[in-house]
């Protein structure tokens, strides 16, 4: 049989060198767990980036992508489909919108936020052509797109991709004030931003920003869209991260677990006042709302509802991260997250420690990743249980030795 050097060499030979992967390859998985191809288990504690909130292969979602992929997969949106408007009707109730429009992939999803935003700019709220500005924050991440990583602080995202599309304005995360002067400008006509900062290394926001943000948009005409792709679908204990503090955005995006994991499909929701300043032939996508798509997102969702992986979500995520501070490592800087969605930030000279330790976690049997340098992102599958977040807990403990100096190890 192909061994772990075979496939990775495959990739390195042929694949572009985009990513930079831990060298495990994964060829089966079931719930929280995965395999390698030479059988051994792993926890996943990274959920393909919060993909696979459901868990890996969830049997209901699987079979709905089985039973429609026999029926009818694909028509385009030049005809209509009979599990689409089933769909649509479905997911603007749940979140208490009047539209919805369907894309593939999250940054997909974000780039018709940023048409539409910009649309309801000009035909809404009366602001002169190309004169509209879009607010963001520092240390975002919403995509890889040549519009999105116009807007993005970090170097590898934007750095040789220039020119820039102009009309974004970047203020710091978890600033009103900040938020405030620009909302100010009458040119504003939204302000984008993510929940809980993800790539960022989870970084969490002051209780009441939420809501802060909610009551300026209100106050200047602003429209707040929400980047809900990782914190949305009940990651962080709720079914959305707004609603932590009761607040519904004018712009929601969803993508990732929006399928289960199983392929690409995210969702811009708003409500008409928004939405229908898109007119036919404006914006679209030839995948975006295929009967594929529609029946695994709608099972995907319901799925989420009815075994309450939100619940879960914020029960296990506490114990998770009372279990971390309760190791009192020298190596921990800080612990932090809500939910299932968690970090913690290494505190060690070297710089590749982080990597390091999730290597150590690797060969232990827990998959993790590190972001920008020394953070680490712990976000397992939302079908997890006490034993299992026990076991993890108790798997870093014991990987937390490899970043003692040398000569302690030896002595």
């Amino acid at each position: 049989m192909p061994t772990t050097s075979y496939y990775i060499e495959l990739e390195e030979r042929y694949g572009a060198h985009n990513y930079h992967p831990l060298p495990v390859v994964i060829s089966k998985a079931s719930g929280c767990e995965m395999w390698d191809v030479e059988g051994k288990r792993y926890y996943d504690f990274l959920s393909g980036y919060s993909a696979v909130n459901q868990g890996h292969c969830h049997p209901r979602i699987i079979q709905a992508l089985k039973n429609q992929s026999e029926q009818l997969t694909l028509t385009s949106r030049a005809f209509y489909n009979n599990r689409l408007g089933e769909y649509e009707k479905y997911i603007t109730e749940l979140f208490g919108f009047d539209k919805m429009l369907p894309m593939n992939s999250g940054a997909e999803a974000v780039e018709t936020a940023i048409k539409l935003s910009r649309k309801w700019g000009y035909e809404v709220k009366g602001v002169a052509e190309n004169k509209a500005r879009i607010v963001v924050c520092a240390h975002n991440f919403h995509g890889r797109t040549s519009s999105i990583v116009s807007f993005s602080t970090d170097p590898l995202a934007h750095s040789h991709y220039g020119p820039f599309m102009p009309g974004f304005e970047i203020i710091p995360f978890n600033d009103l004030s900040a938020l405030e002067q620009q909302c100010k400008d009458p040119n504003t006509v939204a302000f984008l931003f993510e929940p809980i900062q993800g790539e960022a290394g989870i970084i969490v926001p002051s209780k009441g920003y939420l809501t802060g943000i909610r009551s300026l948009c209100d106050q200047y005409n602003v429209l707040m869209i929400a980047d809900e792709i990782q914190t949305g679908l009940s990651r962080t204990g709720k079914l959305l991260c707004c609603h932590h503090e009761h607040v519904q955005p004018d712009v929601l995006i969803l993508g990732k677990a929006l399928s289960g994991g199983t392929f690409p499909v995210s969702a811009v929701l708003a409500n008409d006042e928004v939405m229908l300043t898109i007119q036919p032939g404006q914006h679209g996508s030839t995948f975006g709302g295929s009967p594929l798509a529609s029946a695994v997102a709608m099972e995907s969702l319901k799925v989420l509802l009815e075994e309450k992986m939100a619940e879960n979500a914020e029960v296990m995520g506490e114990l998770f991260r009372s279990g971390l501070r309760a190791l009192h490592s020298p190596f921990i800087k800080e612990v932090r997250g809500m939910g299932l969605m968690n970090a913690i930030e290494v505190n060690h000279p070297d710089p590749q420690a982080a990597w390091r330790l999730c290597e150590a976690f690797m060969e232990n049997g827990l998959l993790a990743k590190p972001t920008h340098g020394d953070k680490i992102r712990f976000a397992p599958p939302l079908v997890i249980n006490q034993a299992q977040i026990e076991e993890a807990i108790s798997i870093i403990s014991k990987c937390l030795v490899v970043l003692e100096p040398q000569e302690a190890l030896q002595g």
